[in-house]
């Protein structure tokens, strides 16, 4: 472990007295003897030894800070006898300078390793990076492990003080010992160093590039000399081979991680570190590791600005410096204060690197700051076209900035793009509005966004989806970023109403719903209040906006009076594509307030528009529609035709998303409804079978509403009437998730049904009715309330397991009003069965069979086996009940016996090797019968 040596007294003067308190005054006088110095610096040196001794690191604490007082050496200490036998004499380290490590290395093995490699292979290495990322850290520890390499010594010389280029040869000459005897010393430099196997770590070459090249070629061409060189940019000197070093691995996700997971991550680890050693008292537990991760990602994973962070946790929560990084240059002024002075403040770093640049690099630099995300050198030079810009060779610029390390490139597809980091945009911009220039270039970023979501909009129907994705999913940060401004108080209004309309495809395509909603609702407003509201732009509008408040509670205006809105405007503009759009969404917002015969009318004009069109996927998906309103409506045969017609043909279109146009994979969604139609007529295992497969193609499509729609349509619910509770709350628990970071509130609280279900089918009926109940209440007070009335058959069989009949019945008799006057028929049979069962619980209600009897007669007609299994089985258990034995000769008894024959036929008409909860039941019940028909 190399520490400087007044560390190395402090350590010695701990370590004596172990356990014991050593006063703050007893250190500073055994390390600075006759001398006064200020606390602080004792403070920077217990921050040395603590991070070489990886104090802190999961269960290792060695110094603990009594504050006020002193420090204390707290690990077990064991005092071994010296030796006597003298040190070999090969084991001297040879001659050299290399500066002591004020801590260990952390993320950068493979880095040393590599420049070790190369050092053998080459003599002139560079390490290259931008400021702070570690640089001379990493050139210091392959340096360390090259000591035994080079027997005439490792030296360091530091250009960062050096001003003038010619005197880079005289800094080497100082660091060796080297007399100086004239103006050019670099020939009796090379001369003196001819036979020497020795290695020169240049570090900080950057302002002295030219200089520093001309020397580390003389040295590596005429002498045995190798060379390790620190830059912002390669020297580019004949024989140079380049290590770049990247910013330190850090997690690319906060939800979720625990502190074991993020200290397996260099960014977190060098952030936990640089906190203990600010304050002793800090703590890394898995409740501060999604904070710790978010700071680290926000600086880039570098690792100045991360220490700097670090060092705020004495004064300010992990929350504060998170929230305060939004203006880091002030947050990050706490770097050590032995470090050079470009080096104690992140924006300091900065502005030596800035500096350098030419003026022409310097004005293209700030500009490239109004980027948000990756950008091409196209993008580049239509934004910064002006007169200033016109003798730069922009492609060039930014090619020398990357050099420079102020660009970070991405050479991985066919086209080069480039970024700034976000450490390096924030102090882009910051010159940017120093030099006066903000609104202008922020102006023309803006119109160049337009202009390419306008084409992105163009290309959506000639594009390939994946390949449109792929194209502009990666300019979202852009497209932000260019509305906020043309909204704000400096924007222009016009701008952003372009803008939002042609952005509006992509937000669909990505399932970014909130985001679509509150961006259109402030451009519809800006139409109106300009007396465009009879445009193609307003039905655009009127149609995004409908969309995208569809699942949540937040509604800027009626979902219904949207829909309609923009069907007319459809009309009036002859635009079939927006007609069927939204006769769609008016089939959709139909179904989810529960108005189920209004869908069906619906879905037969989307049908009979899209035939007159010629198009058949859209004739396809009117199939679906239909499919879909005929099986909420009952009719499960007919509703099986539409849908499995639909996917036996249906090929999606190859130039058009769907996701788009319809709002989901619309394989998907058939295939979600065939599977809620295979459940009811009797084939569950097929049904659970198709939910998962289609789950596990809704995840591969990464559409998040498509697959929400399918978990809380389909996946979820059969999981439950299955009777499979692992796959219910493996379900459930991703729905959750999804709609819980998408805001889609309605199918969040079909979430807490799920949960509520789940919870009655595992016995906690109080836990269970609880759930529902509020799942239910919230469902009561919005429009969305398509699963309302199968979420209250739920919770009043829950409600009747607990003998709160009374409960029950409200809640069941409220149910089945809502199918009387919605056409609702799919569930009837299900609520007539436990309408049914409430009635059985009473003594002084002789309705059940009535009920049982009016259960089978809607299944049957249905065909929906599964109801009639249910309330065959229901059945059975009454008349059981009611007889108290098997009743022979009685009129018990007959009722009994044909409700004993009745499940036995419905029974038989189910496949063997079929094995679900429902026919659990249903053969424990028939086993009961048939040991009690024996023992009599």
């Amino acid at each position: 472990m190399r520490v400087g040596h007044r560390a190395l007294d402090i350590l010695l003067a701990l370590v004596e007295r172990a356990g014991d308190l050593v006063s703050k005054q007893e250190l500073i006088a055994r390390a600075w003897p006759r001398t006064f110095v200020d606390e602080s610096n004792l403070k920077v040196h217990v921050a040395a030894l603590r991070k070489a001794l990886r104090d802190g690191q999961g269960d290792l604490r060695y110094i603990v800070n009594i504050p006020g007082r002193g420090y204390k050496f707290v690990a077990q200490v064991r005092i071994l006898e010296e030796t006597d036998a003298p040190r070999p004499a090969g084991a001297a380290l040879p001659p050299g300078n290399l500066p002591a490590q004020l801590g260990s290395v952390v993320g950068r093995s493979d880095q040393v390793e590599t420049i070790v490699r190369l050092l053998s292979e080459a003599r002139l290495v560079t390490v290259v990076g931008p400021g702070g990322i570690g640089k001379t850290t990493a050139a210091v520890a392959a340096a360390e492990r090259l000591l035994a390499r080079f027997p005439d010594g490792v030296w360091f010389v530091d250009l960062a003080p050096v001003t003038d280029p010619a005197l880079v040869p005289t800094a080497l000459a100082t660091v060796l010992g080297r007399p100086v005897r004239s103006t050019m010393p670099t020939p009796e430099l090379i001369t003196s160093l001819a036979d020497k196997a020795i290695l020169i770590v240049l570090d900080n070459c950057e302002h002295l590039v030219a200089a520093a090249a001309g020397l580390a070629e003389a040295l590596v061409r005429d002498t045995g000399a190798a060379v390790l060189a620190t830059s912002r940019e390669p020297l580019r000197a004949g024989g140079e081979r380049v290590v770049r070093l990247p910013p330190l691995a850090m997690p690319d996700r906060s939800d979720g991680l625990t502190a074991a997971a993020a200290l397996a991550y260099p960014a977190v680890r060098v952030f936990v570190e640089r906190a203990i050693a600010t304050r002793d008292t800090f703590t890394f537990t898995d409740a501060e590791a999604p904070l710790v991760a978010a700071i680290c990602r926000r600086l880039d994973g570098i690792a100045l600005a991360i220490e700097m962070a670090a060092g705020c946790v004495d004064s300010l929560g992990l929350a504060d410096i998170a929230r305060l990084l939004d203006d880091r240059f002030h947050l990050l002024t706490r770097g050590r204060r032995t470090a050079l002075a470009r080096h104690q403040t992140l924006e300091a770093a900065l502005d030596w690197s800035y500096g350098l640049l030419p003026a022409p690099e310097r004005l293209l630099f700030r500009r490239l700051g109004v980027f948000a995300g990756w950008f091409t050198t196209t993008a580049a030079e239509a934004v910064l076209a002006g007169d200033e810009t016109r003798p730069l060779c922009v492609a060039e610029a930014i090619a020398s900035l990357a050099s420079k390390s102020l660009v970070v490139v991405d050479v991985a597809g066919e086209t080069a793009r480039y970024r700034l980091l976000d450490s390096t945009r924030a102090y882009a911009l910051e010159k940017l509005a120093e030099a006066g220039e903000l609104a202008a270039v922020k102006r023309a970023h803006a119109e160049h966004c337009r202009d390419l979501f306008t084409a992105a909009a163009r290309d959506w129907n000639l594009q390939p989806t994946a390949i449109w994705r792929a194209t502009w999913q990666p300019l979202t940060d852009d497209l932000r970023a260019a509305l906020d401004w043309a909204c704000g108080p400096d924007g222009d209004v016009a701008l952003a109403v372009a803008l939002t309309v042609a952005a509006v495809p992509l937000w669909l395509e990505l399932s970014l719903l909130e985001e679509c909603r509150v961006r259109v609702d402030r451009a519809l407003v800006s139409l109106e209040q300009a007396g465009a509201a009879e445009s193609p732009e307003a039905m655009r509008l009127y149609t995004a906006l409908a969309w995208s408040q569809m699942y949540t509670s937040t509604r800027a205006r009626d979902t219904n009076a949207m829909w309609a809105r923009a069907l007319a405007l459809a009309e009036a503009f002859g635009d079939v594509d927006h007609q069927l759009r939204a006769l769609w969404g008016l089939w959709a917002d139909s179904k989810n307030r529960g108005r189920f015969r209004d869908a069906a009318a619906i879905a037969g004009r989307f049908s009979a528009l899209a035939k007159a069109t010629g198009q058949m996927s859209d004739v396809l998906v009117g199939e679906r529609m239909i499919g879909d309103s005929l099986h909420f409506l009952g009719e499960q045969d007919a509703a099986r035709q539409h849908i499995e017609r639909m996917l036996e043909t249906y090929r999606a279109p190859r130039h058009r998303s769907d996701q788009v146009r319809f709002q989901f994979d619309q394989i998907v969604t058939a295939r979600m409804t065939l599977s809620r139609v295979l459940w009811l007529q009797g084939r569950p295992d097929q049904a659970l079978r198709m939910a998962a497969e289609t789950v596990a193609a809704a995840e591969a499509l990464d559409h998040p509403l498509s697959l929400c729609n399918l978990l809380a349509q389909a996946a979820c619910p059969i999981a439950l009437l299955v009777g499979d509770l692992d796959a219910a709350r493996r379900w459930t628990a991703l729905l959750v998730s999804l709609t819980t970071r998408d805001a889609l509130h309605g199918w969040r609280t079909y979430a807490t049904c799920f949960e509520g279900d789940a919870l009655l089918q595992s016995g906690d009926l109080p836990g269970g009715i609880a759930r529902l109940q509020a799942g239910v209440e919230t469902l009561r007070k919005a429009t969305f309330v398509q699963y309302l009335t199968c979420f209250l058959g739920q919770l009043a069989a829950g409600l009747c397991r607990a003998d709160r009949l009374d409960e029950a019945r409200a809640v069941i008799d409220e149910a089945l009003t809502r199918c009387e006057a919605t056409d609702e028929a799919w569930c009837v049979a299900e609520l007539m069965r436990i309408k049914g069962e409430i009635a059985g619980r009473d003594p002084a209600d002789t309705s059940a069979a009535d009920w049982f009897a009016r259960s089978l007669d809607v299944a049957r007609a249905q065909k929906a086996l599964a109801w009639e299994l249910r309330t065959a089985t229901s059945l059975v258990a009454h008349a059981q009940r009611r007889t108290g034995d098997s009743g022979r000769g009685s009129e018990r008894g007959a009722a009994f016996a044909s409700a004993v024959s009745t499940l036995r036929a419905v029974l038989a008409r189910l496949p063997d090797d079929t094995s679900t909860a429902d026919l659990t039941a249903a053969r424990g019940v028939l086993e009961g019968v048939d040991t009690r028909a024996r023992r009599t």
